[in-house]
């Protein structure tokens, strides 16, 4: 079990990119959490296996829609959180 902080920049605001994560990592079955920050990034943490958070991170790249655009994806490893049950959009 890994978790990772993951910093989405480009066009990743206002092309439902959050919903675009939730949706995928519930799928997969991720924990964690997304949401948009005032500097216009989107900012996630997902927990959960390896191959799993790698296959997250190539989807992300991709992002919701041809309107979206991810030019840099920023991820690294933090502290697992023991209990989490889901993965949530946050406002």
């Amino acid at each position: 079990m890994k978790r990772l902080k993951i910093i989405a920049a480009g066009k990743v605001q206002g092309v439902a990119f959050r919903f675009f994560a939730s949706n995928q990592a519930n799928q997969w079955g991720l924990t964690g959490w997304v949401q948009n920050k005032p500097d216009g990034t989107v900012e996630l943490e997902a927990q959960g296996e390896k191959d799993t958070l790698h296959q997250f991170l190539a989807f992300l790249e991709n992002g919701p829609s041809p309107s979206s655009r991810t030019d840099e994806l920023v991820h690294y490893e933090i502290d697992v959180k023991e209990n989490e049950q889901r993965f949530s959009v946050r406002s």
